[in-house]
């Protein structure tokens, strides 16, 4: 299975050059590949602050609805499309939310995705689940507006404290991100401070899949 891995990988990276895709373009197809994994916080986090910019939102909505529009063993495309969007929606532009909702029906048109794998396993049942979630949350503008309040603060919380952090210790944390990239000395030991930034980096998962089925998937996507 890594090979094939690696094989999409390079395919993927080829097809980014010989297409001209933008840096934007890259990282929503990095976000929505077909890798048995889901995408990073740090890599949602880094395309959610470039929907901010009217060329790139463009781009990145572009490439989102194109994955959404995708189908059978392509799956990921699809679901993981969904859970950027959701990231999206709740830490990105309000251009974001409001997109969606003109275009709901290609949303809600995914609570009938079917594809079952070679394993005869329902791959498809994320793919609806997830849909059905975000349709439910952009018909209610009252929770969409204090889930998107309570995920901003939190991830302005989060980006202060780990700027603090990167000054004062050998802990780097990524762009958006909760997990620390440790370098030097392997006897490092987290600080208060550095656990109470870990605490704030739980919040910012609310912006995250959150049911059981979904932090399955994560784990073992393929």
């Amino acid at each position: 299975i890594n090979l094939v891995i690696l094989t999409m990988s390079v395919r993927r990276n080829v097809l980014n050059v010989v297409r001209n895709y933008s840096d934007a373009e890259i990282k929503v197809r990095e976000a929505t590949s077909n890798d048995p994994w889901g995408p990073s916080s740090s890599l949602m986090s880094e395309i959610s602050d470039m929907t901010y910019n009217v060329v790139q939102f463009s781009e990145i909505m572009t490439m989102i609805w194109k994955r959404v529009n995708d189908h059978g063993k392509n799956w990921r495309h699809v679901y993981k499309s969904l859970v950027l969007l959701d990231y999206l929606i709740k830490t990105g532009s309000e251009r974001v939310a409001q997109q969606c909702k003109e275009n709901i029906f290609a949303i809600q048109t995914l609570k009938d995705f079917q594809f079952i794998d070679r394993d005869v396993k329902d791959q498809g049942s994320n793919v609806r689940e997830k849909s059905k979630q975000l349709v439910n949350l952009l018909k209610d503008d009252e929770r969409l507006k204090t889930e998107r309040e309570r995920a901003m603060k939190a991830k302005e919380r989060f980006a202060q404290a780990t700027t603090g952090i990167g000054s004062n210790h050998k802990v780097v944390y990524g762009h958006g991100s909760s997990t620390p990239k440790q370098r030097g000395t392997p006897e490092f030991q987290p600080s208060n401070s550095n656990r109470n930034a870990a605490k704030l980096g739980l919040d910012i998962e609310q912006a995250r899949p959150q049911t059981a089925g979904e932090e399955e998937l994560q784990l073992q996507i393929a």
